[in-house]
């Protein structure tokens, strides 16, 4: 059971690795993208969910745990792009991916849940690696100002959407769970755009290509996976592992945007990964999930 829950989260973070190559090309506004991510990804899954009876719902608190879910996911995304608008996404990339650590903060202070210390020794590794790919430089350079708070407050929700989702996916299945929360997040996005001043059409063919990749690919596939897996182990593993789509996201950068990895990339990208490696190495009697 646990290998096909980290099969399919390593397939699910090769699938979202994608959206920030996508979100690179500029073919729409960082809102709009996210809007139409959730969107796309909505009109496929609920319907069939819906049709198919894969809807159950037992009470509202049920009901209430995914408004919060779809809630905390698109304001995770809506705030991660509007602080890449007013900053850089190196900068917005960075702050986001503290998420392990709230993760494990919120983990021991509300839920009385305390991480093993695979998982702190994995997580100092992985950000140490971060601030290796990034270069630090760029660390010593970070503005305090509205866009770092916005960064901080991304890697919060982020947090947040990983602790309240594991425990909403133990009630229900996953597809109820995608289709319901998702939904949500697209009302919310949506209302964003409309406070934005969003345009919603007009955009080239190759722009609507690049949003229904992202709904289809970066959202709905990616999403199932991660969400499958997240209902199979621990939130703050899941928390960790997910920045490992940083290391993706460059190499794909190199195949589709044409972009350059240099040096302290491949060393960043070699410690994150063996951070990451570390929490899967316990002992046995420890590896209950």
């Amino acid at each position: 059971m646990m290998n096909k829950a980290r099969i399919a989260l390593f397939l699910g973070i090769l699938c979202i690795s994608i959206f920030p190559v996508m979100v690179r090309m500029n073919l729409t506004s960082g809102l709009i993208s996210a809007f139409y991510r959730m969107a796309i990804a909505t009109a496929i899954v609920l319907p069939v969910a819906f049709f198919g009876g894969k809807i159950k719902i037992k009470d509202k608190r049920e009901l209430v745990g995914l408004m919060i879910c779809g809630i905390l996911f698109a304001s995770d995304i809506a705030v991660w792009n509007v602080s890449i608008q007013n900053s850089s996404a190196t900068q917005a990339t960075l702050l986001t991916n503290l998420s392990p650590i709230w993760v494990g903060v919120i983990s021991l202070a509300l839920l009385k849940f305390r991480p093993k210390t695979s998982f702190w020794l994995g997580t100092i590794f992985a950000l140490v690696g971060m601030v290796i790919f990034v270069g630090a430089e760029t660390v010593l350079r970070l503005n305090f100002d509205f866009a770092f708070f916005l960064g901080i407050l991304s890697g919060i929700f982020y947090a947040l959407y990983i602790l309240v989702s594991k425990s909403t996916l133990q009630k229900m299945d996953v597809i109820t769970f995608l289709s319901i929360s998702m939904a949500f997040s697209t009302v919310f996005l949506f209302l964003i755009c409309l406070v934005f001043g969003e345009k919603f059409f007009g955009f080239t063919q190759k722009a609507w290509v690049s949003l229904l990749i992202q709904g289809i690919v970066c959202q709905l596939i990616a999403w199932l996976l991660i969400s499958y897996a997240t209902k199979r182990m621990r939130a703050t593993r899941v928390s960790l592992v997910l920045l490992s789509q940083v290391v993706f996201a460059a190499l794909l950068a190199v195949v589709f945007v044409d972009e350059k990895i240099v040096a302290r990339q491949i060393i960043g990208g070699i410690v994150i990964l063996s951070g990451i490696a570390m929490t899967f190495y316990e002992k046995r009697r420890e590896v209950a999930e």
